[in-house]
């Protein structure tokens, strides 16, 4: 009869085979993707070089649009016909916001109203503002009024001048270049209202001061001005853990998007070598070594989830060395880098996931790539990769948020632009490691009824 500790000791050897050869299966299959990969040179540039291309071209043409609005100055033409204090203040104003160069003659000359609007129509210019003859006076005038009527209800003698007749036709005249945006328009004329209440403002307050004074004989220079504004304004940024002055440009969407979006198309070279595989017949060898396909699939899943996380780095660090060359922002990484490559590990994970449906499903490789490169392109655009999901119709939102692109750009944006940690993006890992896993498992699924 033998002996427990001899039973104990065959087991312990049953099992340590059987490890071995797990382990030699899977190492093995690393080793054949790595040397299929790099026979590969048209897959190689499209893993590594392309991308790079991709990200630098699409930061470079998107710069603008994506700078912050106080970054962008407008030539505004301005033609002041008042040449008193509402033109001055105008002018100071736009000059004073960052966001206007303001033009008030060519070559010299004082631009004329005609000229302006002229060079407006034809596109030179996208706005020009023409402030009235006489609009200060007509300012000053209606805030006598105003301080005469209060004034009386007071029973204080009305002093100040009123013209008889007011004219109502003055008014500061906006032309816009014909192709201006709907929001440009709206945020000019909103920024232009903001001066004339304020000139408006100081004007009405300035006369209810003198005619204080009038009524105080007592009053000196330092009588207390009228503060017309008690409560400001005070902006405070938000969000977990360390604050760092982080804005969404064109390297800060482009760089993580792209990236996602090229670490997708490694389905191209994993369903294209599953396909070479079943008619070269090498899977079939591979199938007859004992043992269980997962462990195959395993080695698969680890190799190109590796390549995918290279390409990930790489596209960021020519987010932080190459795009500041090209006089571009720098790439921020938010403050948690374990956050960061816990994400891009669950992204790899789905799309290697993904490659490996589409590589078992498909039985010719024209049907694979076709489908594979078709459904990128349509995941990555409705999951916000190409523009952002918020100014999506509503009902593709819903749809886009489907796509394991949208967790994945959700994701790096909350770790990048947010400052989250491991916590704050957890839910988006845990959809893109679900989906991975349900991906896997129907396709060794799917292999197991194709042998039996």
């Amino acid at each position: 009869m033998p002996q427990p500790g001899r039973c104990v000791s065959a087991l312990h050897r049953a099992c340590g085979k059987g490890l071995n050869k797990k382990m030699l299966r899977l190492i093995a299959t690393i080793r054949k993707e790595w040397l299929l990969l790099l026979r590969d040179k048209a897959g190689l540039a499209l893993l590594f070089a392309m991308p790079v291309v991709l990200i630098t071209v699409m930061a470079l043409i998107q710069d603008a649009p994506f700078k912050d609005y106080q970054e962008v100055k407008f030539d505004i033409l301005t033609v002041d016909n008042d040449q008193a204090r509402l033109g001055r203040y105008i002018r100071e104003g736009l000059g004073a916001s960052g966001q206007f160069n303001v033009v008030d003659s060519l070559n010299g000359r004082p631009l004329s109203e005609a000229q302006a609007r002229q060079l407006v129509a034809e596109g030179d210019y996208k706005i020009s503002i023409t402030i009235p003859k006489g609009a200060t006076g007509e300012i000053v005038s209606n805030a006598n009024k105003i301080v005469n009527d209060i004034s009386k209800r007071m029973g204080i003698p009305a002093q100040l001048p009123v013209r008889a007749i007011a004219n109502d036709s003055l008014a500061v005249q906006l032309y816009f270049d014909p192709a201006a945006k709907k929001a440009f328009k709206s945020a000019i004329r909103q920024a232009l209202d903001n001066f004339l209440t304020q000139v408006q403002t100081d004007l009405l307050l300035e006369r209810i001061q003198m005619q204080l004074k009038s009524k105080d004989s007592t009053a000196t220079d330092t009588f207390p001005a009228i503060r017309l504004k008690a409560v400001g304004l005070q902006e405070t940024s938000i969000g977990e853990g360390k604050q760092i002055d982080v804005i969404s440009n064109s390297v800060q969407h482009n760089v993580p998007a792209w990236s996602i979006f090229a670490m997708f198309f490694i389905v191209i070279p994993i369903a294209g070598n599953m396909i070479r595989e079943r008619e070269d017949g090498s899977l079939v060898r591979m199938k007859l070594i004992p043992g269980n396909y997962a462990e195959i699939l395993g080695g698969k899943l680890l190799f190109f989830v590796g390549v995918c996380l290279v390409q990930f780095y790489l596209m960021m660090m020519v987010g932080l060395y190459a795009m500041p060359l090209l006089g571009l922002p720098r790439l921020q990484l938010g403050v948690d880098h374990v956050a960061g490559f816990l994400t891009a590990f669950s992204i790899g994970m789905a799309a290697t996931a993904y490659g490996i449906l589409i590589g078992t499903l498909f039985k010719t490789p024209n049907q694979a790539l076709n489908f594979g490169a078709i459904s990128i392109v349509i995941l990555s655009a409705i999951g916000g990769i190409w523009i952002p999901l918020e100014i999506m119709p509503e009902g593709i939102q819903t749809i886009g948020r489907l796509s394991p692109l949208s967790w994945g750009l959700d994701a790096i944006n909350d770790i990048y632009l947010r400052n989250g940690n491991t916590r704050y993006v957890l839910p988006d890992i845990a959809r893109l490691l679900g989906c991975g896993l349900v991906m896997l498992g129907i396709a060794a699924w799917v292999e197991q009824r194709r042998i039996s």
